[in-house]
C-alpha cells in the first residue's frame, strides 16, 4: 500500500489503495467504444410514464429545459450554495434535531468539544455520520432508527495523532459511535426533539450481540474461536442505507465493512478464504481504524473467518430495545448500500439491493412463503432466491437466480457468503456503484442511483470482471453518475423480466456540450453530481441526495455543496430542494408520521457547523417544515 493517510482518503480510494487493479484497456479502445456507443446513447434516456423518449439532441444542454417549471413541486427551487450551513426554498425553515454527541439518556454528559466525549459513554450518545433513517410509530411513540456509518476520526479522537488510536479505549469509544440509534422524537412548543431517556431509546455498535440466520447460519466459514456455532456475531459495521418491512421493523445495511480488519502478521489462508479476501477488498491494514491492533477479533491473522460474519442485511425491532438483531444470510453477503422491500401481487416479500463498488452488482431477493399480516415473519428475508441482474442494450434485463446449479458453487451458504463472486459467474451487468433503491409508491417501477465510476471502461472490478461501457453505464470514467429505472413484467416485482431506461444523467452543461452535460432534464439551475441517497414520499415524488465533489471548480463548477434535489417521475422534471453546509454529504430521509416534518442527514460536515466557529464539526439530523404548517412530501 502506497504512503498515504488513511484518516484522509475515502473508503473508495482505500479500497484502491489496497487492492490495485490492473488497466482493462488503452485510451484508443476508450474512444473507439465510446463511438460506437452514440447511437445506441439517444434511445436510452427516458422521462418518466408515457412520456417520449429522448433523442440523441436531448442529451445536450438546452435552453427549453432550463425554462422547465417544477409544476408538481410545492416550493421555488433554490440556488446552488458553497458555505457552511443548510439552506431551504422561501417559506420553509429548518433546525436541528440531534447531533453527534447529544445525549439519548440523562446520565450521559453534555458534549465536550476538547475531548470529542469518552469512551464509557459513546454508547449513551448519539453517534456519528448519520445515514439511512426509516420512522416507526408504535403505541403512540414516534421513533425514529437511524444508521450511523462511520467515524471522522482526527475529529472523534482530537487528542490522539491525526485521529489514530492510540489504545483499546481509543477503539472502543470508536466502536460505540458507530452502528443504529433507535430514538422517540416530539414536537413540543419549541419544535422537535429527542425525547432523553425514553424506554424505546437504543444503541446498537460494533459490539452488541447479533444472530445470524438463513441458509449460511451454521456454516464452517462463519464459526470462529468465540463462536463455534457461527450463529451468533458482535456488532454491525459501516451502516449505510436502509428498509422497512411491511411488519414495521428496520433494514440496515453493512456497507465498506472491510476497512476495519487488518492483519498482525503474514499466514497461509485457505485458498477460498483468500480469494474472498481479494474479491471484498480485505487486506493487511485497515482504513485507518486499526481495531486489528488492540482487538484481536478484527485480526485476520487470528481470526480468518470473522470478516464474513459482516457485510449483511440486519433486521432490528425499533419497538422492542430487548429485541437481539438478526443478520439475514439470504439476503446475500456485500457491500449493501440499502434494502429496498416491496410486496408481489402474490404476497411474496421482494427486497431490492445495491453493491456500493464500482464494478458491482445490483441484486434482488424474492421470498418462498408470502407476507401474511398479523401472521408469522420467520423466514421471509431468508428462504427464498437471490437473483442478480442483467441489463441488455436494448432496454430490456433479467434477474438471474443465484444458487449451487447456476453458479457451479458447492452449497446455497457459500453462494451467499461469497454473492459477489456468484453473480460475477452468471453474467451480471457490472454496475457504476449502485447505491440507493427506491420504488414508486404509485407505479409499478423502481430507481437505483448509479453514483459515479472512474474506472468505466478503464479498469475491471475487483474480481477481474471489465466494466465496457454499457446500456446503464453509458459513459467512461463517469464523474457525474445517473439514475437507473426498471418495470417489472406484468407489473410484477417478482417477475423475471424488465424494461429498463435511464431517469437522469448528472452532468455539468455549462462545462460540456456532449453527453457529460447530462439529460436534457439537467440544466445550469439543478446541476448535481452522483446520486447516492433517494426516497420517495407519499405524493410520489422522489428525493435525491448527492455525494460527490463539491469543489465548484473545473467539470463541478456551478453545483456547490451536495444538495438534495426533487424529481418528477412523470414529467423528469428536477428541482433542488436543500443544500448541505460545506464538505458533507447529504444522506439519509423520512418523514414525521404526520407528513409535516422531513428528517434529514448531514454527514461529516466541516465546521463551523452546526456550533460555530472554534467548535467541532458534528453530523447532525436536521428537520425541515413549512413556515404555513403544510405537508412537507
Amino acid at each position: 500500500m502506497k504512503d498515504v493517510d488513511l484518516n484522509r482518503i475515502s473508503a473508495d480510494e482505500w479500497d484502491e489503495l489496497n487492492d490495485p487493479r490492473p488497466e482493462g484497456c488503452d485510451f484508443d479502445e476508450v474512444v473507439e467504444r465510446a463511438i460506437s456507443r452514440r447511437g445506441f446513447l439517444g434511445g436510452v434516456v427516458a422521462f418518466g410514464s408515457g412520456a417520449a423518449a429522448m433523442g440523441t439532441a436531448q442529451l445536450l444542454g438546452s435552453t427549453a429545459a432550463e425554462a422547465m417549471e417544477a409544476s408538481r413541486f410545492p416550493f421555488k427551487p433554490i440556488a446552488a450554495q458553497t458555505d457552511a450551513t443548510v439552506h431551504v426554498p422561501e417559506g420553509y425553515k429548518w433546525d436541528v434535531l440531534v447531533r453527534w454527541g447529544d445525549p439519548l439518556f440523562s446520565d450521559a454528559p453534555e458534549f465536550d468539544h476538547e475531548t470529542g466525549g469518552d469512551a464509557d459513554s459513546a454508547d449513551r450518545v448519539f453517534g456519528e455520520n448519520t445515514d439511512g433513517m426509516e420512522t416507526f410509530v408504535h403505541d403512540g411513540h414516534e421513533l425514529i432508527a437511524v444508521n450511523l456509518e462511520y467515524t471522522n476520526r482526527e475529529v472523534n479522537l482530537p487528542q490522539t495523532e491525526e485521529g489514530v488510536p492510540a489504545s483499546l479505549d481509543d477503539v472502543r469509544k470508536l466502536q460505540k459511535l458507530q452502528g443504529v440509534t433507535v430514538m422517540e422524537v416530539e414536537k413540543g412548543e419549541g419544535g422537535w426533539g429527542v425525547v432523553v431517556d425514553s424506554p424505546y431509546n437504543r444503541r446498537i455498535t460494533h459490539l452488541t450481540p447479533m444472530k445470524i440466520a438463513g441458509p449460511a447460519a451454521g456454516h464452517d466459514l462463519l464459526k470462529t474461536e468465540a463462536d463455534p456455532s457461527g450463529a451468533e456475531s458482535l456488532g454491525t459495521f459501516n451502516n449505510c442505507g436502509s428498509g422497512k418491512t411491511p411488519w414495521g421493523t428496520y433494514l440496515t445495511c453493512e456497507e465498506n465493512f472491510n476497512g476495519y480488519f487488518g492483519a498482525s502478521a503474514e499466514g497461509d489462508m485457505p485458498e477460498q478464504v483468500q480469494a474472498g479476501y481479494e474479491r471484498y477488498g480485505i487486506g493487511p491494514e485497515g482504513w485507518g481504524y486499526d481495531y486489528h491492533k488492540w482487538d484481536d477479533r478484527f485480526d485476520t491473522a487470528k481470526n480468518p473467518h470473522e470478516p464474513h460474519r459482516a457485510g449483511w442485511v440486519v433486521e432490528i425491532d425499533p419497538s422492542d430495545p430487548e429485541s437481539t438483531p438478526v443478520k439475514h444470510t439470504g439476503l446475500g453477503r456485500f457491500k449493501h448500500e440499502n434494502a429496498e422491500v416491496v410486496l408481489a401481487p402474490d404476497g411474496r416479500v421482494v427486497v431490492y439491493m445495491g453493491d456500493d463498488e464500482r464494478g458491482e452488482f445490483m441484486y434482488r431477493f424474492v421470498s418462498e412463503a408470502a407476507y401474511a399480516p398479523g401472521g408469522s415473519t420467520e423466514g421471509l428475508l431468508d428462504e427464498g432466491t437471490l437473483s442478480v441482474a442483467k441489463f441488455n442494450d436494448d432496454g430490456t434485463g433479467e434477474w438471474l437466480p443465484l444458487t449451487p446449479e447456476t453458479t457451479g458453487m458447492e452449497s446455497l451458504a457459500e453462494v451467499l457468503i461469497f454473492a459477489r463472486m456468484a453473480a460475477s459467474k452468471v453474467g451480471a451487468t457490472t454496475m457504476d456503484r449502485p447505491e440507493w433503491i427506491a420504488a414508486n409508491p404509485h407505479a409499478v417501477e423502481a430507481y437505483c442511483c448509479l453514483t459515479n465510476n472512474k474506472n468505466r471502461g478503464v479498469k475491471p472490478n475487483a474480481g477481474g470482471d471489465e466494466t465496457p461501457v454499457n446500456g446503464p453505464n453509458p459513459r467512461e470514467t463517469n464523474n457525474y453518475g445517473q439514475i437507473v429505472r426498471w418495470r417489472p413484467h406484468e407489473d410484477d416485482h417478482a417477475a423475471d423480466g424488465f424494461d429498463w431506461d435511464l431517469y437522469v444523467m448528472a452532468g455539468n452543461p455549462d462545462v460540456y456540450q456532449n453527453v457529460y452535460g447530462g439529460s436534457e432534464n439537467v440544466t445550469n439551475g439543478n446541476m448535481f453530481n452522483s446520486p447516492d441517497g433517494m426516497a420517495f414520499d407519499s405524493a410520489g415524488i422522489v428525493w435525491i441526495q448527492t455525494d460527490g465533489d463539491d469543489s465548484n471548480e473545473g467539470e463541478f463548477a456551478g453545483m456547490g455543496n451536495n444538495q438534495m434535489l426533487a424529481g418528477d417521475p412523470v414529467t423528469g422534471e428536477i428541482a433542488r430542494f436543500l443544500t448541505g453546509p460545506r464538505g458533507s454529504e447529504v444522506t439519509g430521509l423520512t418523514w414525521s408520521a404526520d407528513r409535516t416534518a422531513m428528517f434529514v442527514g448531514i454527514q461529516h460536515p466541516d465546521a463551523p457547523f452546526p456550533d460555530g466557529e472554534g467548535k467541532l464539526p458534528r453530523s447532525a439530523i436536521v428537520v425541515v417544515w413549512r413556515e404555513d404548517g403544510d405537508l412537507v412530501g
